[in-house]
């Protein structure tokens, strides 16, 4: 518990220096975020905002990490690995920042080289995977043998990089607001530390190897993005970015997919998952019948295009967001009453 109190804690601190610190640095070189010309009207006043953001996620998230390993903690290969798949989209995500802000239009990487980045990141996370760690290849849902469909090494790393690719591309297109994505993605974090800490205690039953250092760098996550919404909050004083989108993405998939809860991520991520739904189904709608379902998708836009206030829009989508993640929670721990991992009645027995 203290690595989990020292991870989330330095995180915080370094990512709420790091983002005022970025702010300062970036309004004087003005490098500032570029407004997509066809976004509602209401964000143009943005243009110029300070981005990449996401930096400051990331240092405060590894740089917590590590310091948590100081209370005797012991890095083990699967939360390095993760780290290193929240590292390497966020370094995808920062070559396309980089490329938006210094030729100051709202296109960076193209969509080939953006997928080709991440795709070489998401190969990279199943291979060390399967290779240097003792990773159940199942299909599950809230531990390895539910439903426990063995994929085998070769099916379970495509899935691994399908679900790595679908979620940043959710994280991605639910960034269109100020704070939420960071706070949606903050709760998920939350989610999967209290996950990983129970399988943790529940070895047993869940044979997640490193489920307590699964934990440190869901706690170094949560931490870094609290940090970073203090500046991040509407009025945004600085954006993520795609360096944060992308990192915070591929985290929250990264740690479904060790922890055995590949499923249960649906769930916790919910707001992402209608987000990116809102797209597909307009998508189609319009090339199919020419009609659009939302005055403008993502989901986040049509309710401002239907007069809402930019800050009820986050606010109820976090507290969707707060709903899905409790939903969540609630499911894994319904599901270790259930199959008997505990009993309920002696845990309610004061």
């Amino acid at each position: 518990m203290i690595r989990l109190l020292i991870a989330a804690a330095i995180a915080l601190v370094v990512s709420l220096i790091g983002s005022a610190i970025l702010i300062r640095l970036l309004v004087r070189y003005q490098l500032g975020q570029p407004i997509r010309a066809d976004g509602p009207e209401g964000h143009h006043f943005k243009a110029g905002t300070p981005t990449m953001g996401g930096i400051a996620v990331v240092a405060g998230a590894a740089i917590g990490y590590v310091a948590s390993d100081a209370v005797g903690g012991i890095f083990t290969r699967t939360g390095l690995i993760v780290m290193a798949t929240i590292i390497g989209a966020g370094l995808v995500g920062f070559i396309d920042d980089w490329i938006k802000v210094k030729a100051a239009r709202n296109k960076g990487l193209s969509k080939t080289a953006k997928i080709i980045g991440l795709l070489a990141v998401g190969i990279g996370f199943a291979v060390a995977m399967t290779q240097w760690t003792a990773i159940q290849t199942t299909l599950s849902f809230t531990r390895f043998d539910y439903p426990g469909t063995e994929l085998g090494e070769f099916l379970w790393s495509i899935w691994a990089i399908l679900l790595i690719m679908a979620t940043t591309n959710g994280v991605n297109l639910t960034d269109g607001l100020d704070g939420l994505a960071a706070g949606a993605g903050g709760l998920g974090y939350a989610a999967f530390m209290i996950i990983g800490f129970w399988q943790f205690d529940h070895f047993a039953s869940y044979q997640v190897t490193h489920a307590l250092d699964l934990a440190v760098v869901a706690a170094a996550m949560a931490g870094g993005i609290i940090g970073f919404l203090w500046w991040n909050a509407a009025p945004a004083q600085i954006f993520m970015g795609d360096t944060g989108a992308l990192a915070i993405g591929s985290g929250l998939a990264a740690l479904a997919l060790a922890t055995n809860t590949q499923l249960l991520l649906g769930v916790i991520g919910g707001v992402f998952v209608l987000e990116t739904a809102s797209v597909i189904i307009q998508i189609i709608s319009f090339r199919g019948f020419k009609r659009r379902v939302f005055r403008m998708a993502p989901l986040h836009h049509h309710f401002e295009l239907k007069g809402w206030p930019e800050t009820t829009v986050i606010v109820r989508l976090w507290l969707m967001s707060g709903f899905c993640t409790a939903l969540g929670i609630g499911l894994f721990y319904g599901d270790a009453v259930s199959s008997g991992i505990i009993d309920a009645v002696t845990r309610a027995t004061p």
